[in-house]
């Protein structure tokens, strides 16, 4: 990797650092499935196999794992938010639409710039809005119904999942402006194990898998949080924010042919015309943030 990076520019690097990240990320999905665990128990699993590489990484950053930042414990809380929902959206409902879904991030990082920070957003934007909106009511409207515990009721904790990933792109996004990705992700991880596992608990999961490919896929998981999740936390600090959001994107495309290939999952045309509008509409409203930057999402530098 070291001498692709001296053969591109850093910002080329960065890109390709972040896609490799986001296609990782997209196996997150299908693993779900494949723990034997219940959806938080899962996170929690997932989180608990990642801290001994995270720890070996984050202790090789400038300055060691040192104190966690207030955006590094707020960013913890956010992403264990996220894969609680995310987790129960994904047994629920399709992979491909628990992804798709979750992927409103984009669009929810702009209208907080336009609410909270009083921004007001390109017209382009608005558009944009729109279509993701009509464009999650159809992949919802759409399903057949066979795909998942409880379609419905997933797609609407997929959708939530929008909100908790958007705090977590943007705590991540303030700790990177002075701390490594590693350090942040260690401090997130260690965090949000503990509330996945209070989770798990109370709503009565299945906390331990019952074989051994249940024990694999959380392994599995641990090692692709680490790399996965580390990736997009270093590319905030090197990329823009709009860059980045677009560029995670590909984790529905390959969780959704994951989920085709291995649980045989197919889309409605509904379906495929809403996750298109969805997809579309988000790229559109980075587009209506290059017209016109959001100056809290500019790119900070970290090392």
């Amino acid at each position: 990797m070291s001498a692709l990076a001296a053969r591109v520019s850093p910002r080329a690097f960065a890109l390709i650092v972040l896609l490799i990240a986001a296609c990782v990320l997209g196996l997150a999905p299908i693993l779900v499935r494949l723990t034997e665990t219940g959806p938080a128990a899962a996170g929690f699993w997932r989180f608990v196999f990642a801290l001994p590489l995270l720890t070996l990484l984050a202790s090789r950053e400038p300055g060691g794992i040192a104190a966690p930042s207030k955006w590094a414990l707020l960013a913890g809380l956010f992403f264990a938010l996220d894969l609680s929902f995310w987790h129960y959206g994904i047994v629920m409902t399709s992979v491909a639409n628990a992804t798709v879904l979750c992927n409103l991030t984009p669009v929810v990082v702009t209208l907080f710039g336009w609410i909270v920070l009083k921004e007001t957003p390109h017209r382009l934007f608005l558009l944009a809005l729109a279509l993701a909106m009509g464009g999650a009511f159809a992949m919802a409207a759409g399903a057949d119904g066979g795909q998942g515990t409880n379609p419905p009721l997933g797609d609407i904790f997929s959708l939530s999942v929008a909100v908790w990933y958007s705090g977590y792109f943007l705590a991540v996004k303030a700790a990177r402006a002075t701390a490594g990705a590693m350090r942040i992700t260690f401090w997130a991880t260690l965090l949000g194990a503990p509330l996945l596992l209070i989770v798990a608990l109370v709503l009565g999961e299945d906390i331990i898998p019952a074989s051994l490919s249940g024990w694999a896929a959380c392994l599995t998981m641990g090692v692709m949080h680490v790399f996965g999740q580390g990736g997009v936390a270093w590319a905030l600090g090197k990329l823009p924010a709009s860059i980045t959001a677009v560029t995670i994107l590909i984790q529905p495309v390959v969780a959704g042919l994951l989920g085709w290939w291995i649980f045989g999952e197919t889309l409605t045309p509904i379906q495929a015309l809403g996750g298109a509008l969805v997809l579309g509409a988000i790229v559109l409203a980075q587009r209506s943030q290059r017209t016109k930057p959001t100056e809290g999402l500019k790119p900070r530098e970290a090392a």
